[in-house]
């Protein structure tokens, strides 16, 4: 399969699912497994591609981010604590990460560990839909620094392949009393600096390999993922949102669980 077709493949995974709580990295960890990639060639691609679906949130909430820029420089009390929410939610993760990044890499070989996480996720997701009802915080600016806090530690779990990023972050928020529309806004808002970090870290470890073209997945490779990951994230986060304003989570989670089984599964079988 041409290398162009294989990172435009890539790119629309991770396009249609970095956002949604059914796991970006879990999906492009099987996608690999199952067209016969090379996992390791194609690893930091597929962490470097998250870059296209990030700036899709940029261009989409940019009135959002400007008003806090401005409020910023107006020393104005909400756009400090939109910020301190942001920063407080990354931190955890930063921290853990940079402690535990031998450990996480090693994770992302194994399709196994992505189809449980599949699993589980899912139970946890409905789990959660039926027992959480009352939502009390709206507004990113309107969070207390606990729940922020909290947000961010449960965001430290998708550190497991499978988990989901946006869908801990989701849940997470949803626990501690966070209305549907913002809870998913929140977990928008810090991929931007959780994603950025890893990204960085990704380049800058296989920086020799992927600006030489390693394996045929040089900079115009990346490129094409990135490009087509953030047109495609640009469509999903729009539909996504106002999906789950109307309606909720439990979708997500039953294809979680349906994607794990089959999954499963096909591994045994191979």
């Amino acid at each position: 399969m041409p290398i162009l077709l294989i990172a435009i493949i890539l790119g629309i995974v991770e396009g249609v699912t970095e956002f949604l709580p059914v796991s970006s990295t879990g999906h492009l960890i099987l996608a690999t497994e199952l067209l016969g990639f090379d996992a390791q060639k194609w690893g930091a691609f597929n962490v470097i591609i998250q870059l296209g679906a990030i700036l899709a949130i940029v261009v989409l909430y940019w009135r959002t981010f400007w008003a806090v820029l401005e409020g910023l420089i107006r020393r104005n009390a909400m756009s400090w604590r939109f910020v301190r929410n942001i920063l407080i939610g990354f931190l955890p993760s930063a921290v853990l990460g940079a402690l535990l990044i031998n450990k996480i890499e090693a994770l992302l070989g194994d399709p196994k560990v992505v189809a449980v996480a599949f699993i589980v996720g899912g139970i946890a997701i409905l789990a959660i839909e039926r027992l959480v009802k009352n939502t009390p915080t709206v507004g990113v600016a309107e969070m207390p620094v606990k729940t922020a806090a909290g947000i961010g530690i449960v965001q430290c779990l998708a550190m497991i392949p499978g988990v989901s990023r946006s869908g801990a972050t989701i849940m997470g928020a949803l626990s501690l009393g966070v209305e549907r529309r913002t809870a998913a806004e929140f977990s928008f808002f810090l991929a931007i600096p959780t994603m950025l970090g890893a990204t960085t870290l990704e380049f800058l470890k296989h920086r020799q390999d992927i600006l030489a073209g390693a394996h045929g997945v040089g900079f115009g490779t990346v490129a094409a993922g990135f490009v087509v990951s953030f047109v495609v994230a640009i469509v999903v986060v729009r539909a996504f949102v106002h999906y789950i304003t109307r309606h909720g989570f439990a979708p997500f989670a039953w294809y979680r669980i349906a994607a794990g089984i089959v999954a499963l599964v096909w591994l045994g079988m191979r």
